[in-house]
This record gives structure tokens, C-alpha cells and sequence, in this order.
């Protein structure tokens, strides 16, 4: 708490602080780099973590057993030496990333594997699939030899469709085993959408272009119970320091009621935002709700009469960077 505080002692006059309400990505985090360098450095980001991740051990354990028999690779002898032959123990044709903890609890499985073997437990050729930048440096960190790809999509529709058209030009002994299509394995938390496995296994393909998707949920996700408390210290912080603008940057759902909470914005008895409270509760402090998309948007409509301020017109930090320049919509 004392460190997300001390980051507002030393704004300078004017810089406004932004606070994404997301734990950081590792090793670099692309909202970070790119909100810093807005408009000569206006804007201060400060990361507020929401959500706390429980790896799931049990699954770990098995995608490392399964990386130790080189599931992942096209083939190898005891010596790492590759081979043009198919590998009986392969199970899949390629492996899926769409979110920063997924990223982070299959790099526990990469920890404890030999660093000397890791180019023979894992094929060359065996596409490593990102939705975005973030997750894509966290990806390439892991210092595996497959190929990182799809990292210009940005959300989960358009990587489907980016998986398509490159699964389409792989070889046959990365994306097959003894005449069968392999799966994409899917790394996933328990609260996922449905859009890469349904698209990729869309009765509208042809029976040939499907692909199939093992999803494996390696990580839980809970509201931190300290994030309120944390929220609210970081505000009146900002109040103490006679700021003058800040904005907020929503990513999910999840701790939506406890930031308008900690606002001092939500009506006891309603349960919905109150105009009012939030002119008195705000002061001369400007205050601007930004969304990362139209879900967290509708989400903070229907559940608190809350029309966010602006939304993101694309789940990027570009996205996220032009909101925020660009202020409230009329």
C-alpha cells in the first residue's frame, strides 16, 4: 500500500495519475510503456491489482509430466538429437495464451524443467499462440525455441481466425500424429469465454479445417479482499495531494462495486451510483471512468446505473491510450 502511495508524492504539476486496475505483466508491461509516453508524460500509471490467482498445482504438475515424455515435441532421440519422425508420446500441435497468468503458471512448469533440454522437449515448429503484446513478451521470456505468433490480434475472435490461417500452413508432423489432427492445448483460468474453442470447432468448417481444443484450467481467479482498502487509500492520498484530474482504468468486471465503493459514489440504499454523491464525494477532483471494452461497460450499466466515462475502442494499450487522451464522450 505504501509503495502505490509514494507513487503520487512526486507528481509533477498537472501529470495526472492513471490507475489500471490490473497487476502488472512481467518482464515489461506495453500500458505501462505506452501511457507513460502520452502527451510528453501527462499521465502516471499506477497499477492496482484486483484479482489474486491461485495456480492450480495438480494441473502443473501434469503439463510437466507431459513436457518430460516430450509432448511437445515432433521428435527426439534420449540424446535431444531431432528426428523426421513422428514422436508417439506428442499430444498436441500447438499451445495457447490469452491471459498474463496463464503465461505465468506455465512458466512454473518451464522453471522446473532442464534448461539444457528444453529445445528437444519442444518442437521448433510448434507455434506458441498470443492474443496481444503483453502476453507475448511474457511468452517469449520463457526462452523456448517455438515460434510466438498472433500477437496483433488482441482479442479472442480475431485470434481464432489468425489460428485458422496459420495452422493451415503448418507441416504435417507439427499439426499431426499417425494420421490424426493433434489439439491445441488452451491454457485457461476457471472464468473463461467459449469464443477460440467454438470458433475453431465450428460446424460451419469443413470437417478437415477443424481444430480441436484441450483446455486446462491452470489458475482460480478471486477479487483480492485488500483491494477496496488499497483503492480507497490511493484516493484520498491523490485528495491530500491536491489533485487535480485522475482517471481509472477498468479491466473487468470483477472489483467494479468496490471501486465505486471506495469512490464514496455508490447510494447505500439504491446499490446504484448517485450523481450526487459522486459531485460531493469528488470535489474539485476531476475523476474518468475508462472501460477496457463495451462488456465492462454494459456490466457497470446494469448492475450501478453507471455510464462509464469513455471506452476503449480496442483491448490494447493503443486502445486504452486513446481513450484516456481523449477524455470523457460527449
Amino acid at each position: 500500500m505504501d509503495d502505490l502511495t509514494d507513487a503520487l508524492k512526486d507528481l509533477t504539476i498537472d501529470q495526472v495519475p492513471v490507475y489500471l486496475l490490473k497487476t502488472k505483466s512481467s518482464p515489461t508491461d506495453s500500458y505501462e510503456e505506452h501511457i507513460s509516453q502520452l502527451s510528453n508524460g501527462k499521465y502516471r500509471p499506477i497499477f492496482v491489482p484486483v484479482l489474486d490467482h491461485i495456480f492450480r498445482d495438480d494441473a502443473l504438475r501434469t503439463l510437466r509430466r507431459s513436457a518430460e515424455r516430450f509432448a511437445f515435441a515432433s521428435g527426439s532421440d534420449a540424446s535431444g538429437l531431432r528426428k523426421a519422425t513422428n514422436n508417439p508420446a506428442k499430444k498436441y500441435g500447438g499451445i495457447i495464451f490469452t491471459s498474463q497468468r496463464a503465461v505465468d503458471a506455465f512458466a512454473t512448469v518451464i522453471a522446473k524443467l532442464d534448461p539444457a533440454k528444453l529445445n528437444a522437449l519442444f518442437d521448433k515448429d510448434m507455434p506458441l499462440y498470443v492474443v496481444g503484446p503483453a502476453t507475448a513478451n511474457g511468452v517469449r521470456a520463457l526462452n523456448l525455441p517455438c515460434p510466438v505468433v498472433g500477437e496483433q490480434t488482441g482479442n479472442g475472435e480475431a485470434l481464432a481466425d489468425f489460428i485458422l490461417q496459420w495452422h493451415a500452413t503448418l507441416p504435417r508432423e507439427v499439426t499431426t500424429l499417425d494420421g490424426r489432427k493433434l489439439p491445441l492445448l488452451f491454457l485457461v483460468g476457471e472464468q473463461r469465454r467459449d469464443t477460440i474453442p467454438k470458433a475453431l470447432q465450428s460446424d460451419e468448417l469443413p470437417p478437415l479445417e477443424r481444430i480441436q481444443v484441450t483446455e486446462v484450467v491452470v489458475y482460480e481467479t478471486g477479487e483480492l479482499a485488500s483491494f477496496e482498502e488499497t483503492f480507497t487509500g490511493l484516493i484520498r492520498a491523490a485528495k491530500k495531494q491536491r489533485v487535480k484530474e485522475q482517471c481509472v482504468v477498468v479491466f473487468s468486471p470483477q472489483g467494479c462495486e468496490a471501486m465505486l465503493s471506495a469512490l464514496g459514489w455508490l447510494d447505500p440504499q439504491s446499490g446504484n451510483v448517485n450523481d450526487g454523491l459522486r459531485e460531493v464525494m469528488s470535489g474539485p477532483m476531476k475523476t474518468s471512468i475508462v472501460t477496457i471494452g463495451p462488456t465492462t461497460r454494459e456490466f457497470l450499466v446494469q448492475e450501478f446505473g453507471f455510464e462509464a466515462d469513455v471506452t476503449a475502442e480496442t483491448p490494447s494499450p493503443e486502445g486504452v491510450g486513446a481513450a484516456i487522451s481523449k477524455g470523457p464522450e460527449e
